[in-house]
């Protein structure tokens, strides 16, 4: 790994730990409030704090209006369903399960890139897949592989997986900006449009929950804190470092730092939540590293 400045270390560092809080605090807020209203309300407030630096994106002369379809999709796979799947994953799966799962993203983002992008993947980028895949295996059977035949996924796995899925095409998507003019927005107004956007897509799948009578909220100082959390920390805070993290850095490099995020959520479950990592959650985290490492040197050398 190049020398890297101790502030892009910094950068993307405090990036994966305030995503892996992402999950600690959804999974603490379990019963305290319905996962798709507190998606609604984690992308409400952080378009309301986000408004004062982001709000010239809506002005009529923006280029957000040509490229409105392309943001509908970003917001529906980045930021809509991505985290309303994510909170709904937590009412059953642990945050070191959905974290862990997540890291499949290699997987994923290989074999989107060769079906919808010619992006053939290498030998070498398969292998390490693989081991990955066997790694999130390990995961979803609970440690015991050869029951995989006979198991029964607890639904929380199964949409972290899906959410997954949708995250890889949202990746795509930004690695390929449908506008040259695109890249050189201010990052404010880049985020506010797809915060915006992923709030009305939200705040329709909240209707749906409210509709069915599914909604409910018990807000009180501790609930409070923990929402004001995920609307800056993890929502505008983590994008902010990320992007920092990823202009000094590079999107390889980065990547390594993401996998940090199955890790500190394990060391703050065992902190916050009293929900310690068992020794299949190790293994299956030293796997899901290597796989990716290995990807990662197939895609240097090419």
């Amino acid at each position: 790994m190049p020398h890297l400045p101790l502030s892009t270390i910094f950068y993307l560092s405090l990036a994966t730990l305030l995503w892996a809080g992402n999950a600690i605090a959804g999974r603490a807020l379990v019963g305290s409030i319905s996962p798709v209203t507190l998606s609604a309300v984690r992308w409400g407030l952080a378009a309301l704090i986000l408004l004062p630096l982001g709000w010239r994106v809506f002005r009529s002369s923006s280029a957000l209006w040509q490229n409105k379809t392309r943001f509908l999709l970003l917001a529906l796979l980045g930021v809509g369903s991505y985290n309303v799947l994510l909170y709904l994953a937590l009412q059953t799966s642990t945050a070191i399960n959905v974290t862990l799962i997540g890291a499949s993203m290699p997987i994923w983002m290989l074999l989107i890139g060769a079906v919808f992008y010619e992006a053939k993947p290498t030998l070498l980028q398969l292998t390490g897949a693989l081991v990955s895949l066997f790694g999130v295996t390990i995961v979803l059977t609970r440690g015991d592989v050869a029951s995989l035949l006979s198991m029964q996924a607890v639904m929380g796995d199964l949409l972290i997986m899906l959410a997954t899925i949708l995250w890889a095409f949202y990746s795509w998507m930004i690695g390929r900006p449908g506008k040259s003019t695109e890249r050189q927005w201010p990052w404010a107004e880049f985020l506010m449009a797809q915060v915006m956007i992923g709030f009305l897509w939200t705040m329709l799948f909240d209707s749906v929950e409210i509709a069915t009578g599914n909604a409910f909220i018990d807000l009180n100082y501790w609930t409070g804190a923990l929402i004001l959390f995920v609307a800056i920390g993890p929502s505008l805070i983590a994008y902010r470092c990320w992007g920092l993290g990823v202009s000094g850095a590079g999107p390889t490099v980065a990547a390594f730092f993401a996998n940090l995020i199955p890790l500190f959520t394990a060391l703050l479950s065992a902190a916050i939540l009293g929900d310690p990592p068992q020794l299949f959650h190790g293994f299956a985290f030293i796997l899901i590293v290597i796989g990716i490492l290995v990807s990662s040197t197939a895609q240097k050398k090419n």
